[in-house]
């Protein structure tokens, strides 16, 4: 894995690797969301699509009190994907400022484990225990847009890593999810 030169100074923009003085480098917002806010707004019709449909039309998104057993599943789905999402931020949130290439963790199974988490463990999930299928549309609209931007993400880190993003690429447990 490349760590870019400790001498460098950040000038702020998105997906720069210069690193500041001790070995960590100014992050902005863009460095932390990556193509986050792409997949966002890629997701929000799906969302605003989704609520007029269960608030006009509630029956067609509401298949009522789900039962025991698919509750119980959701709870502890629901709760693998906030784990997941929640150790794949705070991989960011302490290896992104030391300008490292996340390798381990959720990132060792697929390259994007944030939005593969929220888009197929949380929101469908978390639909389903309310007994709403408003939870699997949006995920399924934020899938889409995570496989839509995640590509220029891919190129971004490809170039400021080089090999070693070529090498993890490769070694992903889960490489097309």
């Amino acid at each position: 894995m490349r760590v870019p030169d400790d001498t460098a100074r950040s000038t702020g923009t998105a997906g720069e690797s210069a690193v500041e003085g001790g070995g960590r480098r100014r992050v902005t917002l863009g460095m932390l969301v990556g193509s986050g806010h792409k997949i966002m707004l890629f997701t929000l019709p799906f969302l605003v699509i989704g609520l007029v449909i269960a608030i006009g039309y509630p029956s067609v998104l509401d298949f009522g009190d789900p039962p025991a057993a698919l509750r119980a599943v959701s709870v502890v789905v629901l709760a693998a994907g906030v784990a997941i999402w929640a150790w794949s931020v705070a991989l960011i949130l302490t290896r992104v400022p030391r300008g490292e290439l996340i390798t381990t963790g959720p990132y060792g199974w697929v390259r994007h484990p944030i939005y593969t988490s929220v888009a197929l463990l949380v929101l469908p999930w978390l639909g389903l225990l309310f007994g709403s299928w408003l939870g699997a549309l949006v995920g399924i609209g934020m899938y889409l847009g995570s496989r839509r931007y995640a590509p220029e993400e891919e190129a971004a880190l490809a170039k400021e890593f080089g090999p070693a993003w070529d090498h993890y690429r490769d070694a992903v447990r889960i490489p097309w999810l």
